[in-house]
């Protein structure tokens, strides 16, 4: 089994390069964490505080955090059903999220990349995706620590999403081989 972190503040252009995964293999699925709030709702699977209390006294997070005003899980039961089905491409945000997830499930093959761009640029991505929520989306890119272990570094203000995908992939399959 294999799986895809891609790691980086917002607008450093994870959607767009899970498109281009997907496009390049379907096998590539965007894994929709829980989000239990308002705001936003594409590429997420909506929940409720009961659903997320249930899954934490089953043991099932392996990872939530909070912010915009809504909390965001990465649940071990979902997650593990679409490690069956394909390839998960998990968003993340947070250096402890990328460790939680790799303790949490070891016999998967991750690909760890983080995805950088210049603050100008995310600045630029933000306000044109209207989410009326700049500020605190900046601070949240300003709070973003590097990722001092991953496999790739993709800059997305130079990279192509076609070719960020190829080397990914290429990155991916190397490493399950290796596993084997």
């Amino acid at each position: 089994m294999r799986g895809v972190i891609l790691y980086g503040p917002p607008a450093s252009g994870k959607d767009t390069i899970t498109e281009a995964l997907h496009q390049l293999d379907n096998s590539y699925q965007q894994f929709e964490r829980l989000k239990v709030g308002s705001g936003r709702t594409a590429g997420y699977r909506m929940s409720t505080d009961q659903h997320l209390a249930a899954l934490r006294a089953a043991g099932d997070v392996l990872w939530e955090n909070r912010r915009y005003r809504s909390t965001y899980v990465v649940d071990a039961p979902a997650l593990r059903q679409h490690l069956g089905q394909g390839v998960p491409v998990l968003h993340l945000g947070q250096v402890d999220a990328v460790d939680a997830v790799r303790k949490a499930l070891p016999a998967v093959r991750w690909t760890v990349v983080a995805l950088t761009c210049p603050r100008d640029l995310a600045v630029q991505r933000i306000t044109a995706r209207q989410t009326g929520d700049t500020a605190e989306r900046l601070s949240a890119w300003d709070a973003t620590e590097p990722l001092t272990t991953a496999d790739i570094v993709v800059d997305t203000s130079v990279v192509q999403p076609d070719e960020a995908a190829t080397l990914i992939d290429r990155a991916s399959r190397h490493a399950a081989a290796l596993g084997q």
